[in-house]
């Protein structure tokens, strides 16, 4: 079992910053990769980054490349996603996600566990 925990959300004026973390425990060992999705009221849940923790790869949806990175600390098993030049569609809740086997990490369905989600809300 992985548990997660994410933490940062709140509410920012467009172009502002914010920074998303997520503390996973438990079989922290067994982790491949980690994501973060995001879901706006009445969409499909959708990818937003991942990285690879062997590897360190990294990957993003088109709609926030240049704008938000993702990270990880592997010593403190938590992964980070900076997120600059916000936008009013960058509304949403944030989850992040963690997959236990190798693949891909750009579909949710691919993933194993998930967090409770933190709202990061952007105002125009």
């Amino acid at each position: 079992q992985v548990q997660l925990v994410e933490s940062g959300g709140g509410l920012v004026q467009a172009g502002g910053s914010l920074r998303l973390s997520c503390a996973a425990s438990g079989r922290t060992f067994s982790i491949y990769g980690m994501g973060w999705f995001r879901q706006a009221s009445g969409k499909e849940r959708e990818f937003v980054a991942a990285i690879q923790r062997s590897t360190g790869s990294t990957y993003y949806a088109d709609s926030v490349k240049g704008r938000f990175t993702i990270s990880s600390d592997n010593a403190k098993n938590a992964v980070h996603l900076q997120m600059n030049s916000l936008k009013p569609e960058d509304t949403a809740v944030y989850y992040c996600a963690a997959r236990l086997r190798f693949g891909t990490l750009l579909l949710p369905n691919a993933y194993d566990y998930w967090g409770q989600g933190t709202q990061v809300t952007v105002s125009s």
